[in-house]
């Protein structure tokens, strides 16, 4: 058997918590060991965003060969009217937040298969200085294969919210996984608030 990793090791602890139905905290500081956690849920609906044209963005209209991978950009909100910025190209799907949301790594990060994105956007929010601060989303994708050949998957995509550092945490593969939301909950937790967009690896469940 192969020595288990420092990712390995973390996943396998935050999986034995939830089967087991109990909290486990990695090793974060004292003050984010006591926090407390809530969740709040927005509607991420295209049709009621805001589209982003090239032209805003001083870009040049796409080409006829380009019209069938632009998808198109859109300027969502959510939780207390936090900037979300939804992307669309080559069949697959991008998400970022913040003000500066189209240069955060999140803007250029989404899944290998072509994919749609849910529309229940879960913010994670922790309790500080007498109010709720979101610092991260749990967000499923619908993924396929071109050809059919597989079926159908779902992906829990938990991303990490913090100006300058906005990026994917985790990919919770939901149809594999159990209590596949609550073990999205659990990155969201206790990896979000320590991980570094520029040097961090994403954490694949399963691995």
């Amino acid at each position: 058997m192969r020595p288990l990793t420092p990712a390995s090791r973390i996943i396998s602890a935050l999986l034995a918590a939830v089967a087991a139905g109990i909290v486990v905290f990695a090793p974060l500081p004292a003050s984010a060991q006591t926090a407390q956690y809530s969740s709040v849920y927005t509607k991420l609906d295209l049709d009621q965003c805001t589209p982003i044209t090239n032209a805003q963005l001083g870009l040049p209209e796409p080409s006829e060969e380009e019209l069938g991978t632009d998808g198109g950009r859109w300027a969502c909100l959510g939780y207390n009217n936090e900037l979300v910025y939804v992307a669309e190209g080559d069949l697959r799907m991008f998400v970022s937040f913040g003000l500066g949301a189209m240069q955060e790594v999140a803007a250029e990060q989404t899944l290998a298969q072509f994919n749609t994105i849910g529309e229940t956007l879960e913010w994670r929010l922790v309790y500080r200085n007498d109010q709720w601060v979101p610092f991260a989303t749990i967000l499923r994708w619908k993924t396929q294969i071109g050809d059919g050949s597989e079926p159908d998957g779902e992906v829990l995509i938990v991303t990490k919210l913090e100006p300058g550092n906005v990026c994917h945490v985790a990919h919770v593969d939901a149809r594999k996984t159990p209590d596949a939301n609550e073990v999205a909950r659990q990155f969201a937790d206790t990896q979000a608030p320590g991980f570094d967009c520029s040097s961090d690896k994403i954490f694949y469940v399963p691995e």
